[in-house]
């Protein structure tokens, strides 16, 4: 007795052109999948890059750029120790942060990070008078300075000149760019005749104040002596 194998099966046209075009089909959804996640990832990062450059090389706007003195904006009818204060200034498009140390030290800052121009925060438990932080990419601010303690910003955050009135109530009247002192922001924007800026007493016409608030600008760059002491 002869054993025989068994006859495959005569092909299938039908079913072969029907295998053919799934796997034709799988084979361009995998394409095109792969080509909307790499152009996602291309967009994203080019974002990113491009918004880095920007902050880097001063071509986005920053807090203080402005050389023009700005309108006091009344911020607070107080601020205790122990707090921050999120605010705008000096346009509605700029934010801005005011902390009180426990010291009763009033700062106030630009709160956009000088990396990526991420919000910065006030956490008022770390160390002994808090730090200014950015959760992006850990940045750390001093928080009465501004300057960079920790993480990738390459410079410190520009400053808000703040004054506190005998009410208590405390207004903005001014910014100084990073590394800029309040006094040289102050002089810079409200005019460098002022008394206490180097063009005092050279025979320019003093600045009449102007404006809510303006009151505290009336004797130079005082006020904001007087913001980094309080």
């Amino acid at each position: 007795m002869s054993v025989t194998d068994p006859q495959p099966p005569a092909p299938d046209a039908h079913a072969d052109a029907a295998q053919e075009a799934l796997h034709d089909r799988i084979a361009a959804d995998s394409l095109t999948t792969r080509r909307d996640y790499l152009r996602i990832v291309a967009t994203v990062s080019g974002g990113l890059a491009v918004g880095g450059i920007g902050v880097a090389s001063g071509i986005l706007h920053r807090h203080g750029d402005s050389t023009g003195a700005p309108e006091p904006k009344r911020i607070a009818d107080r601020i205790e120790p122990g707090e921050s204060l999120a605010f705008r200034y000096p346009g509605d498009e700029d934010r801005a942060i005011a902390v009180r140390m426990e010291d009763g030290t009033l700062a106030g800052y630009s709160a956009v990070c000088t990396h990526l121009a991420c919000a910065v925060l006030w956490r008022k438990e770390r160390g002994s008078e808090g730090e200014l932080y950015c959760p992006c990419h850990e940045g750390v601010f001093d928080a009465r300075t501004g300057e960079v303690t920790a993480g990738p910003p390459p410079r410190g955050l520009p400053k808000v000149i703040l004054v506190e009135e005998v009410d208590g109530s405390v207004w903005a009247v001014g910014t100084a760019r990073s590394g800029e002192s309040l006094v040289e922001g102050f002089c810079r924007q409200q005019g460098d005749d002022r008394p206490g800026c180097p063009g005092f007493g050279a025979g320019a016409p003093a600045h009449k104040p102007a404006g809510p608030g303006a009151q505290q600008t009336r004797s130079g760059p005082k006020p904001a002596e007087r913001s980094e002491r309080t």
